[in-house]
């Protein structure tokens, strides 16, 4: 070896494709006929207590029992065929599932198009040691560009996601770390009670207080019960008593949800080149991430968690989420709620920049944008009480107190948010990224690679066009697929998406001499 010249690292083996073919796990049968249990003995109980009036006890509970045999039986069974007449393989170019009875399905994927493989285990599924296997390629084909192996053991999961993702990332310049990136702070719960969760969750659980009761035929009771404990009380005190009672229970239900989500959350990044987000307390979940498909990150502040300093990051990628089901599902958060500073170090990790691109000094908008927001919080407050107020002097005088606090508690609270988002707006360049922030009830600084926009938008509005403001949005085949800069001053704002990617949007412009 030459004296001073660094070591040419040895190139990585290539895992070993499987050319025969395998099947799932023999364990699937009994998985489904436990989990069609369960639901046979939920619909079981009312059923009983529906029939036990006609046919008696006895009788009710034999047919119940019979219907139970017969839905298990009829579900293992299918499981059965399905599980016979299931198979796959790992080759060199392409990954391939044949299943069907009556009508045969014969799917393959090219392995050098495969950008996720997710591990999800059910609680049953953990017991016994299962998981469910979701091959993607990151097109938003539906099930097409998707194959679901369902269920396969948990050490064949894990050999599937390393030998179908494991590339070598070649050449990632700057500082960064191997192996775990984040873990789980049990401290950030404190965020979740202040998620737009919590009160979701609450109105659910009126509402499915009233289901069930309506279900036992026991609604007009429940109401009753409510009404004798406020008998003695104002109708103020008695809204004012619901509204904290299901507060209450939101809370504790974003506090279990929660928990279910993000315990026993990690966030590595493996030496193929991959993030692996790891996560869940009764369903596990195991999501990956390649490094050469994460076109940026964006650092979200929903107002509470915002209020609290807090911030969750989300993945900025090409091609993650498969269909409408994966895009709820939180496949894109790489960090949940957590302290801001923490949230920065996580972005610039992954990113593997010293600094993260989503802390750099912004760009202020003009006054005219503040301008622009007060003009649409007072015309969301005046409408609805413009509405109210005729109908009040019609109808009934509650609606004319209704369009008064509507004004009266609407518009302060407007013109506050209007002013929050207004000093929320803000644009730069950082090194090679486009950051751009916007928004007040779910804040968004974004912080996409420069080298993933693909063009540009203007927009000018009549209104903006009187105020001289504009907004440029970035078009990238990654995240969103949009991230625009709102309200920027017409001229910096051109200027500002010219610099981002010389040449893409200079033969539109037209540039004005400097005065002699």
């Amino acid at each position: 070896m030459i004296p001073g010249a660094a070591a040419t690292p040895a190139p990585r083996a290539e895992p070993p494709a499987t050319t025969d073919w395998r099947r799932l796990d023999r364990r699937t049968v009994l998985a489904s006929a436990l989990v069609t249990a369960g639901m046979a003995a939920g619909a079981a109980v009312p059923a009983t207590l529906g029939l036990s009036g006609r046919l008696g006890t006895g009788a009710a509970v034999a047919w119940a029992v019979a219907g139970a045999v017969l839905l298990i039986g009829s579900a293992a069974a299918g499981t059965c065929i399905r599980w016979r007449r299931t198979r796959y393989r790992v080759g060199t170019e392409r990954v391939e599932l044949h299943t069907g009875l009556f009508l045969v399905k014969k799917r393959s994927l090219a392995r050098e198009r495969i950008r996720s493989v997710d591990l999800t285990a059910h609680p049953l599924q953990r017991v016994l040691g299962l998981v469910t296997v979701r091959i993607g390629t990151g097109e938003h084909s539906g099930h097409d560009s998707t194959l679901e192996l369902d269920q396969v053991t948990r050490p064949e999961g894990e050999r599937l996601r390393r030998t179908l993702l494991d590339r070598a990332v070649a050449g990632a310049p700057g500082p960064h770390r191997e192996g775990q990136l984040a873990a789980l702070d049990p401290r950030w719960i404190r965020y979740a009670p202040v998620s737009f969760v919590a009160p979701a969750l609450g109105v659910a659980a009126a509402g499915s207080v009233m289901q069930v009761s309506d279900w036992f035929g026991a609604q007009g009771e429940v109401i009753a019960w409510v009404g004798d404990r406020f008998r003695d009380t104002s109708l103020t005190v008695m809204i004012l008593s619901l509204v904290l009672a299901a507060t209450a229970a939101g809370v504790v239900g974003a506090l279990g949800l929660w928990a279910e989500m993000w315990w026993n959350y990690r966030l590595e990044r493996e030496p193929g080149g991959t993030l692996l987000i790891r996560r869940g307390l009764l369903t596990s979940r195991s999501v990956s991430i390649e490094e050469r498909r994460l076109r940026g990150v964006d650092v979200v502040e929903p107002l509470g968690v915002r209020a609290f300093g807090g911030a969750r990051i989300e993945a900025i990628t090409t091609g993650l989420a498969q269909d409408e089901e994966e895009r709820h599902a939180d496949h894109n958060t790489l960090l949940p709620a957590a302290p801001r500073p923490v949230a920065d170090a996580v972005a610039a990790d992954v990113l593997r920049e010293a600094v993260s691109p989503t802390g750099a000094p912004l760009t202020a908008h003009p006054r005219a944008a503040l301008g622009r927001r007060r003009r649409r919080a007072l015309w969301a407050v005046a409408l609805p009480a413009a509405v109210l107020a005729p109908m009040g002097v019609v109808l009934t005088p509650v609606l004319l107190w209704a369009a008064l606090g509507c004004a009266a508690v609407g518009l302060p609270a407007g013109m506050l948010l209007a002013r929050d988002a207004y000093r929320g707006l803000g644009h730069t360049l950082s090194g090679d990224y486009l950051v751009v922030r916007s928004g007040t009830v779910r804040r968004s600084t974004a912080a996409l690679e420069r080298s993933g926009i693909i063009g540009w938008t203007v927009r000018r509005s009549y209104f903006q066009r009187r105020a001289g403001v504009l907004s440029v949005t970035a078009t990238t085949a990654a995240g969103s697929g949009a991230y625009t800069a709102y309200d920027t001053d017409a001229d910096e704002g051109l200027d500002f998406a010219a610099r981002a990617v010389p040449g893409l949007l200079e033969p539109f412009l037209e540039r004005v001499p400097p005065a002699p």
